[in-house]
């Protein structure tokens, strides 16, 4: 898109940009995104950036009509398969905030200096930039869901120090952070929530979703122990253990329809807050919900055979994983062998909550097992295989491929599940090239047909 056909999403308000670009008006010193209610400016006081990120750091505050840090992300991280996707992956599970630049830089292959110049170039910030507007956001929503006190909150958000929050939350938000606090929308819950209750979220996607079709397929694959779906269709809760940098958590998602572009209602329960951040991004990809429905769609919708497929269920998504490694076990072995290596290596929670008892096993602890799972799990565990949020995808299929019992399908799932890859054509299926690169919702029109209510 050029400026001009920006500025024109911008004067129509049109969300279906929201999260893929920013404006920022001069004369107020804002930045928003393009749905934004408030009155259009005019062309001239406008400025364009690819990032929340960017727009900070030219000085901008965020619109606190719009909430531009809420918006879902860009679609185009996981399309993408270079170094600048990659390490957008990552920032957002929050490597730059446990490991620093030189950690992401030694993850991607690439010198410190390298990866800073290369997202400095493209997208106005570095990678330092980009993991301070994610934890600005972060803290925001501590902030204005829970009563935890403002201390516990500026470390929770991956914080160094009060200072560096202090500074950070009048820099974006131009407000302290009391002021934001009491700021809250009405309804939202500000100074209600407790660590006890969980924190309230939502998780906001662009266009069309059908939660139906998610939730139908993680109560198919759900593993005992781990997961669970309960509720009558339409109104859904899906809950599970997570594996976290920090600590361990349960989630629990709502089947709920808000409309397009809305949100799913979830709650999480962290043993160590400093995961929330980590955690969302997991959730966000594990229910595809930075996926951009309108391209994926038009692509798709313009081949006869799947035409009447994309009209009968408009922003169908392509889930991913909550935990990589996990899902690789799991396509390899199906659910019930897989709750009983839960049984056997899971580990056990502090207090079990309902039907969830552990946290599905690592790698490492799996590495003993005979045949195909425990030459997969010794491959995972000493790295020769890496399925985190930024591996190649290319090295990784190929280094599947390599293990004993691993074959096209299997490796295909993978790609599409754990690495998030949203162009995977899987074998038996006729996935043309005109649906580049959308195949993986493709495959998921075909395989999963709709249902009825």
């Amino acid at each position: 898109m050029d400026e001009e056909t920006r500025y024109e999403a911008v004067r129509s308000r049109d969300a279906r940009f929201d999260g893929e670009f920013f404006f920022a008006v001069e004369t107020t010193g804002i930045y928003c995104r393009p749905s934004c209610p408030a009155i259009t400016p005019k062309r001239r006081n406008v400025r364009f950036y690819p990032t929340a990120a960017a727009a900070q750091g030219s000085g901008f505050r965020a619109c606190r009509r719009c909430r531009p840090d809420a918006v879902p992300g860009s679609a185009e991280w996981n399309v993408r398969a270079d170094v600048v996707g990659r390490a957008m992956r990552m920032i957002g599970d929050g490597v730059v905030d446990r490991e620093g630049v030189s950690g992401l830089a030694v993850r991607l292959g690439y010198s410190s200096r390298q990866v800073q110049r290369q997202l400095t170039a493209e997208l106005g910030a570095g990678p330092v930039a980009l993991a301070r507007a994610q934890r600005a956001h972060t803290a925001r929503v501590l902030l204005q869901t829970t009563a935890l006190p403002i201390t516990e909150i500026a470390f929770a958000a991956g914080f160094a120090s009060v200072r560096q929050f202090n500074d950070t939350i009048r820099a974006v938000y131009a407000l302290t952070p009391t002021a934001l606090r009491a700021a809250a929308p009405r309804g939202g819950g500000a100074g209600r929530a407790t660590p006890a209750a969980g924190v309230p979220l939502r998780l906001a996607y662009r266009g069309a979703y059908q939660a139906g079709a998610v939730f139908d397929l993680l109560a198919e694959e759900a593993v005992a122990g781990v997961e669970e779906v309960a509720g009558e269709r339409g109104a859904r809760t899906y809950r599970r253990t997570l594996r976290l940098p920090y600590g361990t958590g349960i989630v629990a998602v709502e089947e709920s329809d808000h409309g397009v572009g809305g949100w799913l209602d979830a709650r999480l329960h962290l043993t160590d807050l400093r995961d929330l951040t980590t955690a969302v991004q997991r959730l966000r990809r594990l229910f595809d919900l930075d996926a951009d429905p309108y391209a994926v769609d038009e692509r798709l919708g313009a081949d006869p055979r799947l035409a009447p497929l994309v009209a009968a269920r408009p922003g169908l998504r392509s889930p991913g994983a909550a935990d990589p490694e996990e899902f690789a076990v799991r396509a390899l072995v199906g659910p019930a062998e897989a709750a009983l290596l839960v049984e056997r290596y899971g580990k056990a929670l502090d207090a079990p909550c309902g039907a969830l008892s552990h946290v599905f096993p690592e790698a490492g602890a799996l590495a003993d097992e005979a045949g195909p799972v425990g030459e997969l799990a010794r491959a995972l565990a000493e790295g020769r295989v890496r399925l985190d949020a930024g591996a190649d995808r290319e090295e990784a299929g190929a280094g599947l491929l390599a293990l004993r019992g691993m074959d096209a399908e299997v490796v295909g799932l993978i790609r599409m599940r754990a690495l998030g890859d949203p162009d995977v054509g899987l074998p038996g299926e006729a996935v043309p090239d005109g649906w580049r690169p959308w195949r993986s919702y493709g495959v998921r029109h075909l395989r999963y047909p709709a249902r009825p209510a």
